[in-house]
């Protein structure tokens, strides 16, 4: 399993890639916090506060996950070694997991160079430190795990098809739709008695939640079983190709 890890993981840093998805995620939020005139502006805004970066990187990652995500399967069942792989010793379980945990490693590559805006933001701070750590440090985790969960519908989309561009737009479809979807679903006028439930069952909710700087285990809990319900899924997937 590990070594499966680490072949994943030379792939992503061994060609551009894996250094264009974390350029990309660096350039983006970068160019809309200090150089763009918008309201995400942290010199425009006056307040020490790297709250316009947590607003845009969801959707940042809505379409850099699903395109790192894309390949895993997909390019392994065109190219035919997909078949040779699941001749390895190891499990369905060990083969999903490789991939996903390689797919969280990127990441996590991506979001450890973006403290750089944090240590920034603390030093232009009036008094220097006059920013609030805690929801800082609340919504770099929830970030962590909102992706994290993109990689596991990612990696599930992948394992559906053949063909890199219908994985990609079928992960950017579905994350889409856990990110937002159950809150348009709550606005039906007939839904309102259960509006609540329907909310807590998408990803923003429990994302804002931890942006508040409060790191709740119902939202850990959340995130863990999503991605653990999509992997599994993608385990089944790969079963049955087995077949």
């Amino acid at each position: 399993m590990f070594s499966l890890f680490k072949k994943e993981i030379s792939v992503f840093f061994g060609s551009l890639s894996g250094y264009i998805v974390i350029g990309l995620f660096l350039l983006s939020n970068g160019l809309f916090l200090w150089v763009f005139d918008n309201e995400m502006n942290v010199l425009n805004s006056g307040y020490s506060s790297l709250s316009g970066m947590f607003e845009l990187a969801p959707w940042v990652f809505l379409f850099l996950v699903p395109a790192v995500t894309m390949r895993m399967f997909a390019d392994e069942a065109k190219a035919g070694t997909l078949e040779l792989l699941l001749t390895h010793p190891l499990s369905d379980l060990q083969i999903v997991l490789s991939k996903y945990l390689a797919a969280v490693v990127l990441i996590l590559c991506s979001l450890l160079p973006s403290l750089v805006y944090f240590f920034s933001v603390y030093a232009l701070g009036d008094p220097v430190g006059n920013i609030d750590t805690g929801a800082t440090w609340g919504s770099f985790i929830g970030l962590f795990f909102l992706a994290s969960l993109y990689a596991s519908v990612g990696v599930f989309a992948s394992s559906l098809t053949d063909n890199q561009i219908i994985s990609f737009l079928s992960g950017l479809f579905l994350s889409f739709f856990l990110f937002t979807g159950f809150d348009y679903i709550s606005t039906v006028g007939v839904l309102k008695p259960v509006q609540n439930f329907i909310v807590q069952c998408g990803i923003n909710e429990h994302y804002k939640s931890m942006s508040r700087g409060v790191i709740d285990t119902r939202d850990v809990f959340y995130f863990a079983c999503v991605a653990g319900v999509l992997v599994y899924w993608t385990v089944v997937t790969l079963s049955i190709r087995r077949k």
